[in-house]
């Protein structure tokens, strides 16, 4: 390894050891990098900050998450989860299950993993541990499943991904609805086999009036993402507009139809989705700066030089991209990582002929993996200061969970077509 290169890295795993924050951590770096080893003005530092944040197609994560923030301070989620109950409450384990029902849903407006567990995750560990739930499992499917956040689109990863290779977001999106499914049916199945002889109690079967009134009462939430995807993939509007109309309909709803939310709430919630937005474009300008610097060094190229050299193999090549990422995960904030790794990445996948849109799934999927891996996990921290449990407590709790997480990300690892099937039957390609 080349002197500058320890250096630089030095300086990056020094600041993080440090506690620096991610963003700031990469964007020293990158400035340690300009002044050290290039001839290059900072100015051109600070021009690449600004055309970071001034990109359009970051309007669609800033309005999805001011959708989330609505919809978490209002009832929709309320109303959500008790349609997933009344659909699957009555069987064994069937809280646990509308738990990780809930969470797809919740995940397939919000497009974050944080936002679900606060929401979601607030919402039902208190219910599970009241009917007599283990709390290992309940803490565990309530950290872990949010992971749907990111998985079933809108992802705001897979947002920031299209944005950093120009791949077609929509097609993007698609690849997201197998692998979603997949996660909610693995963990079900868990869930009733793990509670099928345990203490708790199902809720009597409902009678048809009563899943009549649930779904009356769910319809307009239930709306909201027919309206996103039957809006983006009919063609009527893009996925930056229908972030936008994602938002004026909760509004719409939460204030007119529900009535559950008042004008102060609204500016509350404007305001706090503002500061949420501002710490993601602070996030950006730091990953980019770090990738201008990797980039004027042509790292990239070098990495990609090293290790075609070295591994031959495409299956070979997705393994060790599978761990490292999943190491990378425990460590940094997929917003952070996705920035940062898929330049890096892309030009590796035409050496091996993998398919952009397979990899994009993967990495949301390995990264998604490491909000739940100590020690940097988001959610393990969320879910234990919701039930009052340390870090190990709750690092144990999720240890099946994960186990079943990777064993699906084997499987889409393995079988692209389970991922591509969606983007090649609505649109023909997967180019």
């Amino acid at each position: 390894m080349e002197l500058q290169y320890l250096v630089i890295l030095l300086v990056l795993l020094g600041a993080m050891a440090a506690t620096v924050p991610v963003f700031m951590s990469l964007f020293y770096t990158a400035v340690a990098g300009f002044v050290l080893f290039t001839d290059f003005p900072l100015m051109m530092l600070a021009q690449t900050m600004f055309r970071s944040m001034d990109k359009f197609a970051l309007v669609v994560v800033l309005f999805f998450v001011l959708c989330g923030n609505i919809m978490t301070a209002g009832t929709i989620v309320d109303k959500l989860v008790k349609v997933a109950n009344v659909c699957v409450g009555w069987m064994p384990g069937g809280l646990g299950m509308a738990g990780v029902l809930a969470c797809g849903l919740f995940g397939a407006i919000s497009g974050s993993t944080v936002a679900t567990v606060v929401a979601i995750g607030g919402f039902m560990i208190p219910a599970l541990l009241e009917q007599k739930y283990d709390e290992k499992y309940a803490l565990g499917v309530m950290t872990t499943s949010p992971i749907l956040g990111v998985v079933i689109p809108p992802s705001i990863s897979m947002i920031l991904y299209s944005m950093v290779t120009s791949c077609s977001l929509e097609r993007l999106f698609m690849t997201g609805f197998v692998p979603g499914v997949f996660i909610m049916a693995a963990v079900c199945v868990y869930t009733y086999v793990v509670c099928r002889r345990g203490e708790q109690v199902p809720t009597p079967v409902p009678s048809m009036s009563q899943v009549l009134t649930v779904f009356r009462e769910g319809f307009w939430s239930l709306m909201l993402p027919v309206i996103i995807f039957g809006g983006i993939f009919s063609g009527m509007f893009t996925a930056n507009e229908a972030a936008v109309v994602a938002c004026v309909y909760a509004f719409f709803v939460e204030i007119f139809i529900h009535r559950d939310m008042t004008w102060p709430q609204v500016f509350k919630v404007t305001v706090n989705s503002a500061i949420t937005s501002a710490t993601l474009l602070i996030i950006v300008a730091g990953a980019t700066s770090f990738g201008q610097y990797l980039t004027l060094e042509s790292i990239p190229a070098k990495i990609t030089e090293a290790v075609v050299s070295h591994i031959q193999q495409p299956w070979v090549f997705l393994m060790a991209i599978n761990i490292l990422l999943l190491v990378v995960g425990m460590f940094m904030d997929i917003i952070s990582a996705t920035l940062i790794l898929t330049p890096i990445f892309v030009p590796l996948l035409y050496e091996y002929n993998i398919n952009i849109l397979h990899f994009g799934l993967l990495m949301t999927v390995n990264l998604g993996i490491g909000y739940c891996t100590p020690p940097l996990g988001v959610s393990l921290y969320i879910t234990g200061a919701l039930a009052d449990r340390n870090l190990i407590y709750v690092t144990r709790a999720v240890i099946p969970f994960l186990i079943i997480q990777i064993a699906i990300l084997l499987i889409l690892t393995y079988w692209p077509d389970s991922v591509l099937f969606l983007p090649k039957l609505f649109y023909g390609s997967v180019d």
